[in-house]
Formats: structure tokens, sequence, C-alpha cells
């Protein structure tokens, strides 16, 4: 099993490096070519997530990717610092925790919608978005 750790700070102008690279690692563990685009989208997606959580929660720790290549399939695990509560320990009547779940749950139903394998994780020490593509991996031809 073969794993790529990916750290940034957590600010927007990061996240296209994150989805660079997570292309780049998906393509050469043998994820289809035709899915690629949406590997992209899927990162980019929870790590401006993460990037958001980050920076409404004053995190000034990294976020944390994970590119992992297994035998049959390919993940990616986008990790974020951001303590999340039950729903009923929020502090009520409070406009901008309403605006910030709506669009924390439309960047997951965008991820549900790009990757049929989600896992979220969360809780009081951060979360964790994880997404699994099948992939072949490549067999190496010699001259």
């Amino acid at each position: 099993m073969a794993t790529v750790e990916l750290r940034f700070s957590a600010l927007p102008e990061h996240v296209r490096t994150a989805r660079l690279v997570a292309a780049a690692v998906a393509r050469r563990a043998g994820v289809d070519e035709a899915v690629l685009d949406e590997v992209r989208l899927a990162v980019g997606e929870a790590c401006s997530r993460a990037v958001g959580l980050h920076q409404n929660g004053g995190i000034t720790a990294p976020v944390k990717v994970l590119l992992i290549e297994e035998e049959k399939q390919f993940s990616i695990e986008v990790g974020d610092e951001a303590p999340r509560h039950a729903p009923g320990d929020r502090a009520p009547g409070s406009a901008g925790d309403d605006a910030e779940a709506d669009e924390d749950e439309m960047g997951l139903a965008v991820i549900s919608g790009l990757v049929d394998d989600v896992e979220v994780t969360a809780g009081e020490h951060g979360g964790a978005i994880r997404m699994t593509w099948p992939s072949t991996p490549s067999v190496a031809v010699l001259p």
C-alpha cells in the first residue's frame, strides 16, 4: 500500500495544488482516465470545505490530504481539525451557523454526486471525507 501525504495551509489558493497532485497520483495508481475529472472536482470540493471550516473556526493547523493506493482501489482522505457538535449543542439563533451548515451540506451533496464510495466522519477533534475509486494497477512494459 503506497500513501502520499499532502499538508497545506488553510488558504483557498492551495486547493488547486491539491487537485493537481490528487489527479497525478490517481493517474499513476491506475484510476480510469475518464474518472480523473471527477477525482479533481471531488478533491477540490473536499479541500475547499476543509479550508472554509478552518478559516471559519480560526484554526491554524494545515489541511491534510492522504492519497492511498491499494491493490484494486485508490482512496483520498481529506482531513480537517474543525470540531463538530451535535445539532442540539449549537447556540440557538445564529444565522451564520445556518448559512455555514447549508454550504457544508451542499458541498457534501456535490461530493456524493461525483463519487460512489464516500465516507464522512466528524467529531470534536475534526473530521474527514474519504473517497474511493476502483483502480487497475499499471503493468510495466519492458522494451
